[in-house]
């Protein structure tokens, strides 16, 4: 069998006595037409190699193997190990699974040295510390095409002085170009969240941040948006407060949401 005349995915689900459990945060797709519009939207193809968190039944798997790509999956549920090597034979071996917790996964070795996108319907609970591990880590993908709730989505795209704009902005804004490029209907999922998702693509700047700078912006950010209805001199204060404000050339009396991203990082090399 190859790809062309795969079953449909619940036939898959159902063959195999599967349903989404709640404990690791899984909503499937099985529209393909949405799994291939997120595809379009990464802008892989042919001889690309690709990184997915969390595959589940692979339907998102599917479309990224059909533009000629090559899969590596990061599953944490061995429940679908033997539903994904039909899919990697159906493949033809161009999909490879790791039965591997994300968040420690080690995506250097999972690259081999190839430029790497990641792409990837992430489960709710751990979509934002993957998102900040990608975007400040030793790993530096080549593009991250992502889908988080949309109130999480909304965050990572947010303006400064914006309800929305918060550290998850900053650390985006200051690692990625980032935007929004697609809402998804509870109803396209199985089972249906209680939210509306989004899709985010997310191009890391060519220039990357110092490491000792990236690590420092997140402890700035952190203090500063931990107490975002104070001033600055008193939410920074255990980082150095008024002090650090005028090093950095900023005033101690401004709040964090009200600071674009070049000024955080005038803190952060103030600091």
């Amino acid at each position: 069998m190859d790809l062309d005349h795969l079953p449909p995915l619940r036939d898959v689900l159902d063959a195999h006595g599967l349903a989404a459990k709640k404990s690791f945060g899984q909503h499937f797709l099985f529209d393909l037409n949405i799994t291939r519009k997120i595809a379009r939207l990464a802008g892989v193809g042919a001889g690309d190699h690709v990184i997915e968190v969390g595959p589940g039944p692979g339907g998102l798997t599917r479309a990224l193997l059909e533009t000629g790509a090559s899969v590596t999956a990061v599953e944490k549920d061995p429940r679908f190990l033997p539903l994904l090597a039909e899919l990697s034979d159906a493949a033809g071996g161009a999909l490879t699974v790791h039965l591997d917790d994300a968040l420690t996964a080690d995506e250097t070795a999972l690259a081999a040295g190839r430029p790497t996108a990641i792409v990837s319907n992430l489960p709710y609970n751990v979509g934002t510390p993957l998102l900040i591990k990608w975007l400040t880590g030793p790993f530096q993908p080549a593009s991250l095409t992502l889908m988080f709730q949309k109130e999480v989505a909304e965050r990572i795209v947010a303006e400064p002085g914006s309800e929305a704009y918060g550290r998850l902005a900053v650390i985006a804004r200051a690692t990625a170009q980032a935007k929004l490029v697609m809402e998804v209907s509870p109803r396209a999922f199985t089972p249906p969240p209680k939210v509306t998702s989004a899709v985010v693509h997310l191009t890391p700047h060519a220039q990357r941040l110092d490491q000792a700078l990236l690590d420092r912006l997140q402890t700035i950010t952190a203090a500063a948006f931990g107490q975002r209805r104070k001033m600055l001199r008193s939410s920074l204060k255990p980082l150095g407060g008024e002090a650090l404000c005028e090093a950095a050339g900023i005033d101690p009396a401004r709040r964090a949401e009200t600071l674009d991203v070049e000024e955080f990082l005038a803190l952060a090399r103030a600091r």
